[in-house]
């Protein structure tokens, strides 16, 4: 069964969820981008990179989807729906009083400094306030990672404070700078 997954059209790109028959492509893109990314993510194992693995975790993500408790988006460019370039992850998602999540995200070190991220992450978080109601968005990020920051900044976040062992990436704690975002036209769902 295919179960319908949103999809977000940027000027140049294309941010949606993949189906789990489109496993080699998430694949594909950790494989290629391992050494880069590792330093801010939990410590890949070989089975990161497997077709296999990927299948099962895009059928995860489609199940936490309709549970609300994710979105995990796939970036690509508007001409190439075989190369995934970055991804855009709201997950920890909460209602009732909160109406927040926190997003994670990434880009192919070969498509840095295009504003690619900017651009899909923008529209993403307009996805988020606008399709699903979210009020507060939280994004934290490495202290020496100021691509990220600057991001963040370009979008509008604002920094909150600063966290230290925040999370265990690489095989090591590492502190993180805090920030948010939060919906000015956010409304109360009437199922609240």
């Amino acid at each position: 069964m295919q179960y319908e997954l949103p999809l977000i059209d940027t000027e140049r790109l294309v941010v949606r969820m993949c189906y789990p028959d489109e496993a080699i492509k998430p694949a594909r893109y950790h494989l290629k981008n391992r050494d880069y990314l590792q330093p801010f993510y939990a410590t890949f194992t070989e089975e990161s990179f497997s077709e296999i693995y990927w299948a099962e975790e895009l059928e995860r993500n489609i199940v936490e989807y309709y549970n609300d408790q994710s979105i995990r988006f796939f970036i690509f460019e508007k001409d190439n729906d075989e190369v995934v370039v970055g991804t855009a992850n709201f997950s920890g998602i909460v209602r009732r009083a909160a109406y927040y999540c926190v997003v994670g995200y990434g880009l192919d070190q070969d498509f840095q400094g295009r504003g690619y991220m900017t651009e899909a992450l923008g529209a993403a978080i307009d996805f988020m306030f606008t399709e699903r109601n979210i009020h507060r968005v939280m994004a934290n990020y490495i202290p020496v990672n100021e691509k990220s920051g600057k991001v963040l900044r370009r979008l509008g976040f604002t920094v909150e404070g600063y966290a230290r062992d925040y999370l265990y990436l690489d095989g090591q704690w590492k502190d993180h700078i805090l920030t948010s975002l939060t919906n000015e036209d956010w409304q109360e769902d009437e199922d609240n």
